[in-house]
């Protein structure tokens, strides 16, 4: 179910959250979400914007889109477009766990780990398989 920014904070300590740009989706997303899904509450997907995805390499699906193929994905239960940062809908949302990609440990910014702490929100590394989007990107075209 893709829900509005409106619509976080009903879901409140209820929810995984993951984030990232899903732009291309990849076999990494895929494992990555599905433990999330293991940690035994429904996961919340939120899609970065085309601004953020436009920093590493041209968006090849816009936002709206990835939401949409996120959103068909059998271990997200619900799909959010960021309008504005992670940190905000974090804040917004309270999920009971922040879900990232073993890559993250130790270089997770600042900010998010200080709104993690302010709102108890537990951030939970999954050993999932280290693969970006731009890596994938770079290896279509060496394929070219």
């Amino acid at each position: 179910m893709i829900v509005q920014t409106s619509e976080l904070a009903r879901l409140a300590g209820q929810v995984a959250m993951v984030s990232g740009g899903f732009d291309p989706l990849h076999p990494g997303h895929i494992a990555y979400l599905r433990e999330a899904a293991a940690l035994g509450l429904p996961v919340l997907c939120n899609v970065s914007s085309d601004e953020w995805v436009a920093r590493k390499h041209p968006p090849l699906l816009t936002q709206a889109e990835r939401v949409q193929v996120i959103d068909a994905l059998r271990f997200v239960e619900y799909a959010h477009a960021e309008q504005t940062t992670t940190v905000d809908v974090l804040a917004e949302l309270r999920p009971r766990y922040f879900a990232k990609g073993a890559d993250w440990r130790g270089r997770l910014p600042e900010d998010e780990l200080a709104v993690c702490a302010e709102h108890g929100i537990e951030i939970v590394f999954l050993d999932t398989v280290s693969d970006s989007s731009t890596d994938v990107l770079r290896r279509f075209g060496e394929r070219g």
